[in-house]
Formats: structure tokens, C-alpha cells, sequence
């Protein structure tokens, strides 16, 4: 919902948004949220308003409405182009009126007009949604109020408007408030928050909690909830009755089931040795900026820098790879991937010690066509990384070159700094059935991009599909696309519409996850219980439409012309937004018409720097950030955004309150000692006895040779051990992120030492004065 963004009108005089509160329930793994914008035309001018606000793209928008001077206005949900002639007629009439609908080129932002707002008149716009909460490797469920609204980089054939007012955080006229009220049946281990809260209300037995946030945000970052409960991986299946004004044999009107599963997939050893890995790297101007805004933090491109220099290091030998760098333009590494070896290795790290934020805008359709355009490699499938800070124009033309080329590769997607598109990094994610990551505040970026490294060299869950066991006269109807993989570690959610008679009496159904593992058959089995629950705003009923419209919505041009049928049909029916409908609300009671000339008027967004062009140089400011809206009646405007730099948007101030497994980092001098240790790694796993390595050590190379232990003793072996010991005595706590590569380095040293580890093992633990077990060498 909108925290920064607020009301934005077409001149540049604030209209006050006095307050925005939210309230947050969340049960088990899904959030409902209501949020209200509170405004009031304190001048003798009629206003007509237009607002922007990012969300997220799996949040399914059901209700909207609007309190006026007590009155309450429910808006209604029509084709998209009715509710905007009906607007215009209203305010050519003079009544008031409200339109909500999705962005045009992307769904994770929202735009709504206020229509002829009279003098003195005050405003409470609600928007009411619900989403599921997505699962962190900790087991932290995280849920997000989207603060920060990134510019748009505008391709060069549309064209530029002017920016929105900012002001310094402390002169913004609005306030923030949100309350959230957790619940689980499994028990609330505990709550962790970015932002200051107020002390945590645990209500019963640690099955109910509500936490609020402090008073004085600040709007320069999103608020963000993890959850952590006593258990997050029990199957489970939440059955809902049918809306009873709804006709048996709809989707509303019938029961709804969402199927949970988290299969306990084995990590293999060793790992797969297969596969074409290509990275694709934002290179765009806004790359130059900061992570966070704390002192001294690291550029994002440096932060991309060094992932890429230990996702070189954590290949195996014999698969191949390329990096592709985009902007307004883009270029490759090499023409056509390569085999892994140390010769291209070390060329593609020369070339990444020279990257740069260089190449303008945010570009990313053509490189992605170059990319599938390349030759297959028979026997290793192409696995693509994808990493952005920015946001296109052309989200759903992404997401569709995405989609037609499924069946060759899949896709890991990565959202740098707060603000990233959630559409374009989950929307090319599910198209290519991979996962999606975001990197906020203080987290690394390396732990999160390992962790899908990880994931393509295992096996994967294959061969998914449900089964069911229903009573006589009952079948399930699946609404979620069909899954066709399930990673190591990620949770498995899929809707069904169950149709036909229900049981009269007590009764319960069965439904089967089935799935091929390395050539074996695996069941997953979970009972639940047929009587359905009631739930006035009919949350699974919602969410279910919601995944059916995930997977035939492609934006209002990119949707093919049958599949549009079938989204307006279940959009309509199910009240949950998509790109064919919109909101609107019409107020024909006002005392009279509401007469003269409509002034607009906008609220300042913040500057979070003090300089609006600290992220960017001059030279990128032609790169305009701001993505363009169109509404009824208007021009076209810009949308609310929180830095005029080009194609930038800002970091946040800190990290979690408790943070101790979130964000991890480590000081400026032992980062650098560490990627200069993992940069001298030969890509077979060995290090060789050098001044670069004996520098890391903290000693000269003379000292680390005369130690080696035994005549004959390979010098690369003595090294490869020392390298793996001040790994585990130095970083222990960020193992996730050299893991891959600490094992490429222990196979090759008993390859290569043989019957020589021991000994050398020891002798490296007494040089090093080291307390690591050596059972860490063990094959």
C-alpha cells in the first residue's frame, strides 16, 4: 500500500494527506490488510486528485470505497474502459467520484482518481486486499507495506514529463500508523521488524500477538514483518464455503480448498556437475547507488560485482557460463557461453573487476532475446540469473518473452534495494518456474544468490501433480497453473474449486502430493476436513481468483484475446482487480453539483539524500526515472516516485530490530580480505602458495612456505588447506556464501594430497593457531 507515494495531481501545490493507517491480520501464511488514505481540501477550490502506490504483485485487491463527510461510497468493479466513461460522465455531471485500476504496464502499481473533492469536504479512501506471505529460508514469513516507488526508465519512443515536488523527510504533512495482529496455531516464536515498534501484546498462549508501528516513521524505506512460527512446514489444506448470494457451480459460489506443501527434498552430494549458467547484470545508472544509506555502504554495483565474482568461484568445472550486462544497451562476456574452466574464468573476472554503472536506463527485453536466441547445449540445461534494482515500462512484454521460452531454461530473479518491480522479479520467476529473491536494508547479496546456485545444482522435484480423494459426487477443479518443479526448501501452494455435493454429515477428503525425485516416485499425503469454514471477505475464494489471474492476465495489451474473456469473466465475478477492470465509485448525493473549475494539486514526495541527484551522474539525468499513467480526462502524468535521479530509487536507513538472522555483514577490511581470497581461487578449487594469499593470511610467503609440513608437500594443497582453514576461522557465520566453492577446494585436495591431508591438515591448524575441526576436510 501507499506509504511514500500519496496523492499526486497534475500541478505542483500539496494536497493535504493528513494520515495514512493501516491495519494488518495475518493468519498462519496470509495477510489481509486494509488501508486508509486520509485527506481534506482545507482550500475554497474544488480538487480533482490522482494518486499512485506501489504493491505487491501477489496481493489480489478486492474492495475499495470511500468515506466522505461521513458518507460511505463502496465502489463497484466493471470492464475497464465503462468505469472510465462513467468517471468522466460523473464529473462532466458534477458528482464526485473515485477510480481505481491497475497500471497499465505493470501490477504491482496501483493509480486512483478523486473527482471533484468540494471545499472544506474530508476524505477516507480505503483499499482492502490479501495476499499469501512468502517463505524465507529461516523460516521467517515476510510481509511487506511497499514504501518506496521506484522511477520508471522510459524508453526513448514515449515521452518525458515533468517530476513531482520533494521535500526533506521532516517537512512531509503525513504520518504513518499500522497495527498487525498475528495468529497461528503452531505457536509466534517471535516478530521481527526494520522499523522501531512498540512493544509486542502477546494475546493467550503465544498463538495471537499484535505488534504497531512506533510513532515518527520516516518514509524512507519499506516496513517490513518477519514472522517466525513454532512450525511452518506441516502440510495443510484450508477449506472455505461459497458466497451465499453467489450461484452453486461458480467459483464463488462453490467451496474453495488452498493446498500447502513443503516437501522434504535431500540434499545430494555431491551436487550436479551440469548446466549453462548466464548472468544477467543491471549495469543502468542507478546501480551507482548505495545499498543503504549508512555510512560507508557499498555501492550496488560493487555488491553485484563481488556476487558475480564468487558465483564464478562456486561453478563447477565443465559447465558452461556467460554474464551479460544491460542498460539502455547491453553487451556479453563472450558471443556464445563458455566451458568452465581456469582460462575463461579468469577472463570473465577481469572483466568483472572493470564493471561499471555505465549503460543508462533499464533495458532488458533485448538482451533476454539474445540470450534465448543462443545455441542449446545438449546436456546442460540453461539456468538464467537475473538482477535488477530498477523498473521497465514493458513489464508484461518481459514477462511474455519469459513465458514463450519456458521450456528451455529457467529463471532466478533478484530485486535490488527496496522499490524493485515485485511484477517484473516474480513475474519472470513463475514464468520460468524458478524463484524470486529481493535484497533490502542490510542484507547480502551473496547468501540469497548462492542459495539459487544451490538450488540448480541439485535435483529438483519433477513430474508435480494432485490428487484427490473426495466422497462421492465431489471432484476438485484446479485454478493454480500446474507446477512443474519444486526447488529444495520451497514451500508448494496450489487453489482448488471443489464442485459438485457436499457431504451433508462430518466427513474429510484426502489430497496427495506426488512427485519424481532422481527417477524415484514420492507421496506426500495430507486428510483435512470437509466442513468448510465461513469468512465474510471470502480470503481463499480471493486468492484463488487471484492465482487464476496470475496465470492468464498479461497486462491490459499483452493479453491474448481468448484469455481476456476469461480474465474479465472471473475478475468481475470474484471482485479481485485485474488489468481489464477497474473500481468506481460514484457519489450522487451531494447537496448540489459541485460547480467551477477543478484544480489539482499535488503531495511533495520525500528527499531522502539531500540531494535528489546523488545516485546518478548528470550524464545519466536524459534517462528519465519517472513511468508514465493515464487517466481519464488528463494528460499524461508522472508517477509518484522518491528521487529525481535517473532510473534510481533510495535505500533505507537501517536493518531489523532483531537482527540476528537477518543481514548479517561483515566491516569494510574483512569483506575486501575475503573477496580477495575467494578472487584467487583457480577454478578447479585449489589455491596456489602466493603474496596475494599469504596477505589474506596476515604473514609473508616465506613464512607460509617454510611451514609446509614434509618434503615433496604440494605447495597448491598447503595453500588450499590454509585458504579453507581462514575461511571457517574467519567467516564462519557467511558459510552459505562459500560453501560451493570450500567444496570444489576439499575434492581437489584429496585428489591431489591423497594420503598427505592429515598431515597437512595439522600442521595448517598449528600455523594458523587454529580451533576448526578437521573433521571439515573430510571427502
Amino acid at each position: 500500500m501507499v506509504c511514500a507515494c500519496g496523492l499526486i495531481t497534475r500541478q505542483n501545490e500539496p494536497v493535504p494527506l493528513k494520515s495514512i493507517s493501516v491495519t494488518v491480520s495475518i493468519r498462519e501464511f496470509v495477510a489481509g490488510v486494509s488501508a486508509t488514505l486520509n485527506y481534506e481540501n482545507e482550500e475554497n477550490v474544488p480538487l480533482e486528485a490522482f494518486f499512485v502506490f506501489p504493491m505487491d504483485e501477489d496481493s489480489a485487491v478486492f474492495g475499495f470505497e470511500a468515506l466522505v463527510d461521513g458518507k460511505k461510497i463502496v465502489a463497484e468493479l466493471q470492464e475497464r474502459m465503462k468505469a472510465h466513461a462513467n468517471y468522466a460522465e460523473a464529473l462532466s455531471q458534477g458528482h464526485q467520484a473515485f477510480l481505481l485500476e491497475e497500471d497499465r504496464d505493470s501490477r504491482d502499481i496501483f493509480s486512483c482518481n478523486v473527482g471533484n473533492l468540494p471545499p472544506g469536504s474530508k476524505a477516507a479512501v480505503t483499499l482492502k486486499y490479501v495476499q499469501e506471505l512468502p517463505l524465507d529460508a529461516d523460516g521467517a514469513l515476510r510481509y511487506v507495506l511497499p514504501a518506496i516507488l521506484n522511477p520508471r526508465y522510459q524508453l526513448s519512443r514515449r515521452p518525458q514529463e515533468r517530476g513531482i515536488p520533494v521535500v526533506p523527510l521532516g517537512d512531509l504533512p503525513y504520518t504513518l500508523s499500522l497495527v498487525a495482529t498475528v495468529s497461528s496455531q503452531h505457536g509466534i516464536e517471535r516478530i521481527q521488524c526494520n522499523c522501531p515498534l512498540s512493544p509486542m501484546e502477546y494475546l493467550g498462549d503465544k498463538t495471537s500477538a499484535q505488534v504497531s508501528l512506533a510513532d515518527g516513521h520516516k518514509f524512507d524505506r519499506d516496513v517490513e514483518l518477519l514472522i517466525y512460527y513454532s512450525e511452518v512446514h506441516a502440510p495443510s489444506v484450508a477449506v472455505e464455503m461459497g458466497s451465499p448470494t453467489a450461484k452453486p457451480g461458480c467459483l464463488m459460489g462453490d467451496p474453495s480448498a488452498m493446498v500447502s506443501f513443503y516437501p522434504d527434498i535431500p540434499e545430494a552430494q555431491p551436487p550436479m556437475m551440469c548446466g549453462e549458467f548466464v548472468f544477467l547484470m543491471d549495469r543502468s545508472g542507478s546501480m551507482q547507488c548505495p545499498m543503504n544509506n549508512q555510512d560507508k555502504s557499498q555501492q550496488r554495483i560493487q555488491a553485484a560485482k563481488e556476487t558475480l565474482i564468487v558465483l564464478l568461484k562456486s561453478l563447477p568445472l565443465g559447465c558452461y557460463f556467460n554474464i551479460y550486462g544491460f542498460g539502455s544497451t547491453f553487451e556479453a562476456f563472450f558471443p556464445n557461453s563458455v566451458q568452465y574452466t581456469q582460462q575463461t574464468m579468469a577472463e570473465a573476472l577481469e572483466r568483472v573487476m572493470l564493471l561499471k554503472a555505465d549503460l543508462g536506463g533499464t533495458e532488458i527485453l533485448a538482451p533476454l532475446k539474445s540470450i534465448y536466441s543462443g545455441p542449446s547445449i545438449p546436456g546442460h540445461p540453461l539456468q538464467l540469473f537475473v538482477f535488477t534494482d530498477g523498473e521497465v515500462n514493458d513489464t508484461f512484454s518481459v514477462i511474455k518473452e519469459v513465458k514463450s521460452n519456458r521450456l528451455k531454461h529457467r529463471c532466478f530473479s533478484f530485486g535490488i534495494g527496496e522499490g524493485a518491480s515485485t511484477s517484473l522479479i516474480k513475474g519472470i520467476a513463475r514464468a520460468a518456474a524458478g524463484t524470486a529473491e529481493f535484497i533490502t536494508g542490510k542484507e547480502r547479496m551473496q547468501p540469497k544468490v548462492l542459495r539459487a546456485l544451490k538450488r540448480c545444482l541439485q535435483p529438483v522435484a519433477e513430474d508435480v501433480s494432485l490428487s484427490w480423494e473426495l466422497p462421492p459426487g465431489l471432484s476438485a477443479k484446479m485454478l493454480s497453473s500446474e507446477q512443474t518443479v519444486i526447488f529444495r526448501g520451497q514451500r508448494s501452494i496450489a487453489y482448488a474449486q471443489l464442485t459438485g455435493r457436499m457431504p451433508a454429515a462430518e466427513a474429510t477428503g484426502e489430497v496427495c502430493l506426488k512427485y519424481t525425485l532422481q527417477g524415484k516416485s514420492f507421496e506426500n499425503k495430507v486428510t483435512f476436513s470437509l466442513q468448510p469454514k465461513s469468512d465474510a471477505n471470502l480470503t481463499v475464494h480471493r486468492l484463488a481468483a487471484k492465482s487464476f489471474l496470475q496465470t492468464k492476465d498479461m497486462g491490459y495489451g499483452e493479453t491474448p484475446a481468448n484469455d481476456k474473456k476469461d480474465v474479465l469473466a472471473v475478475s468481475l465475478e470474484c471482485g479481485v482487480i485485474s488489468s481489464q477492470t477497474a473500481f468506481i465509485a460514484i457519489n450522487k448525493d451531494l447537496n448540489k453539483p459541485v460547480q467551477g473549475p477543478v484544480v489539482q494539486r499535488d503531495v511533495p514526495r520525500p528527499m531522502l539524500f539531500g540531494s535528489p541527484a546523488m545516485c546518478c551522474s548528470p550524464a545519466m539525468v536524459p534517462f528519465s526515472g519517472a513511468r508514465l499513467c493515464r487517466s481519464p480526462g488528463a494528460a499524461v502524468r508522472k508517477k509518484g516516485m522518491l528521487l529525481v535521479a535517473a532510473d534510481a530509487e533510495p535505500p533505507r536507513a537501517d536493518s531489523y530490530s532483531e537482527s540476528t538472522s537477518v543481514g548479517s555483514h561483515c566491516t569494510d577490511s574483512e569483506d575486501n580480505k575475503l573477496v580477495q581470497l575467494i578472487s584467487l581461487q583457480r577454478a578447479d578449487g585449489s589455491w596456489d602458495l602466493n603474496e596475494g594469499l599469504a596477505k589474506v593470511l596476515g604473514m609473508s610467503v616465506e613464512d607460509a612456505a617454510a611451514a609446509l609440513p614434509g618434503e615433496g608437500a604440494d605447495p597448491s594443497a598447503w595453500a588450499t588447506v590454509l585458504a579453507v582453514l581462514w575461511l571457517h576461522d574467519n567467516h564462519k557465520d557467511l558459510r552459505c556464501e562459500w560453501e560451493l566453492l570450500e567444496r570444489k577446494a576439499v575434492a581437489w585436495i584429496h585428489t591431489h594430497a591423497g594420503s598427505a591431508v592429515q598431515v597437512l591438515v595439522e600442521a595448517a591448524i598449528a600455523l594458523l593457531k587454529s580451533s576448526v575441526d578437521p573433521a571439515v576436510f573430510a571427502p
